[in-house]
């Protein structure tokens, strides 16, 4: 009798039942991969006030978890491959919890940058490897399930943006809540039901190891020109999400704006990207697909030029960004189970993508805050912004063709 697969759940339920209980984790776990950084921007004016922070060194702190995404990527599908893909998910899991509370502990500043490099790394892994999930347990409707998965990871990292500072304004008794609470609250309140979760769909998993499936798999990852493409696609349409997911916040508060209502501006700007992640399965179909990941960047960059001239209506700029926002994400993630011919490639690919993805999205948020710093302005960022759009329009023109990696047929 065959053996079950490393994902396949335990042989007492139901296939229906299995299929549900692993839809169910899915979605668990894609509802807890934001709201640990999109919590964070909202409150930079209070972290900054309360531990001395300067404007430049909170866009470093932004950008601590895509470096650590950007360095521990790569190492997702080796621990996959040796210890199966349900273990090393349930153990990223974990990871985030453990550095959603280090985070928040009271004390010195370090507990803060140490729970924000846990916090990456738990996520680093998590990102990787559910392109490859999706690719393997959903094959006939990869785009259904990722942009299910992209929607709800948009969803709740957009609901951390906008409750974040209320949160942090709560009576407790002896003044208000503060910054720490309010972050352990929105990045951690859903972590157990996906920690239980993942682990119910997978319990008696076995662990074996996936076999290789090509000879050249994870060396032969690096020199694909289409893998390049993805990685590239992938970088810019983050550096653009974690740009406006840090910063937007500050700009909305320097037109006037409150500091509930610039974090409500921030929470528009991922609802309307949830609604992109949701478009995107319509927008693929026929011969629009081949052009849709260059097309896709034009609604922000029409939304970056109206906010750098009419800053005022900040929030309609910010929902015509959003769209485009979750419809590249969504199409980053497509690509890492489209340009592959299998689960081991996606996984090989995703791994690859996100690394390099990561070291350009990284640089983002600390440049975005850099020219801030040096302009007193948020034109010269925004201008940052639009070039990363059109090189993004431009990637998109070739990433958008039928090719696979590691085909070399």
């Amino acid at each position: 009798m065959a053996s079950p697969s490393p994902m396949t759940p335990p042989r007492s339920a139901s296939r229906s039942t299995s299929v549900v209980l692993l839809i169910a984790a899915v979605c668990l776990v894609a509802a807890n991969m934001r709201p640990t950084i999109t919590g964070l921007g909202p409150l930079l004016d209070q972290i900054g006030a309360d531990t001395g922070l300067s404007i430049a060194v909170l866009g470093v702190l932004a950008a601590v978890p895509l470096i650590a995404w950007a360095l521990f990527s790569p190492l997702a599908h080796t621990l996959s491959r040796r210890f199966g893909q349900p273990r090393v998910l349930l153990g990223s899991l974990l990871v985030l919890l453990a550095g959603t509370l280090v985070r928040s502990l009271p004390g010195p500043v370090l507990s803060l940058w140490i729970g924000t490099a846990v916090i990456g790394l738990g996520i680093a892994l998590i990102n990787v490897l559910m392109p490859a999930v999706v690719k393997r347990e959903f094959s006939g409707h990869v785009r259904g399930v990722t942009a299910l998965y992209t929607a709800l990871l948009a969803g709740f990292g957009a609901i951390s943006s906008g409750v974040v500072v209320p949160i942090s304004h709560i009576d407790l008794g002896g003044g208000p809540a503060g910054w720490r609470f309010a972050l352990l609250v929105t990045g951690g309140i859903l972590l157990p039901l996906a920690i239980a979760a993942w682990w119910w769909a997978h319990r008696g998993a076995r662990h074996a190891h996936v076999r290789e499936t090509t000879q050249h798999g994870r060396t032969g990852i690096w020199a694909d020109p289409v893998a390049w493409l993805v990685a590239a696609y992938m970088g810019l349409q983050a550096a653009m999400f974690y740009m406006l997911v840090t910063w937007l916040a500050a700009i909305s508060m320097s037109t006037g704006r409150s500091e509930v209502v610039a974090g409500i501006d921030v929470m528009v700007y991922q609802l309307f990207s949830l609604a992109g992640c949701l478009a995107l399965p319509l927008i693929l179909r026929g011969r629009v697909e081949r052009f849709a990941p260059a097309l896709i960047p034009s609604l922000a960059i029409l939304g970056v030029i109206g906010l750098m001239l009419v800053p005022d209506a900040v929030a309609f700029w910010a929902s015509l960004i959003g769209l485009s926002s979750g419809a590249t994400l969504g199409m980053s993630l497509t690509l890492m189970a489209q340009r592959a011919r299998d689960h081991d490639a996606s996984a090989a690919l995703s791994g690859m993508s996100q690394s390099v993805g990561y070291v350009i999205a990284a640089t983002g948020p600390v440049a975005f805050g850099w020219l801030h710093t040096l302009t007193d302005g948020w034109i010269a960022p925004l201008a940052l912004l639009l070039g990363v759009l059109v090189l993004l329009t431009f990637v998109g023109v070739f990433a958008g063709r039928e090719r696979f990696v590691l085909d070399r047929g």
